[in-house]
């Protein structure tokens, strides 16, 4: 994490704002059908699942996978687990066009994270060895990175 992450995190809480966040299981890379075959669909055109950031994050996947197998849950149910445990303003919004894919995420609830769990998947998943960007460039100018914020009318 970053100082500036930080301090914007310790905003919301004290201001009470809720944190959404967006794609929480990667696009679907958490759910594991781009790692077991590489995608044929809209994911083959995400930053991170192409070439090289490809063969970077699959290596993260594979960390997941291990702690995922530890907690006895798939890898998609501890990704959203670990949100859950970031705090009561954290609500994840997982997308599904499948019903078992929406019980597997309902399912993500049961499982139970220590701090000691949260520390490892933490440090298992460092946002320093993500690779790519997180978005392609057609749609970063619609990214929070370029939101105007309407100054305060009197």
């Amino acid at each position: 994490m970053n100082l500036h992450h930080d301090i914007r995190e310790k905003t919301y809480r004290e201001l009470g704002i809720g944190i959404v966040p967006f794609s929480p299981l990667g696009r679907g890379f958490f759910g594991g059908k781009s790692v077991i075959t590489p995608a044929d669909n809209y994911l083959a055109a995400q930053p991170r699942i192409q070439g090289e950031n490809f063969d970077k994050n699959k290596i993260l996947y594979f960390r997941l996978e291990k702690l995922a197998e530890k907690h006895g849950c798939t890898i998609s149910q501890l990704a959203l687990a670990w949100l859950l445990h970031q705090g009561n303003n954290v609500v994840p919004t997982p997308g599904t066009t499948k019903i078992k894919n929406l019980d597997s995420n309902i399912g993500s609830f049961k499982v139970k994270l220590s701090k000691d769990d949260l520390r490892e998947i933490t440090d298992a998943i460092p946002p320093s060895e993500v690779a790519g960007d997180r978005m392609t460039e057609v749609f970063m100018p619609c990214s929070w990175k370029f939101a105007n914020t309407p100054t305060k009318h009197s």
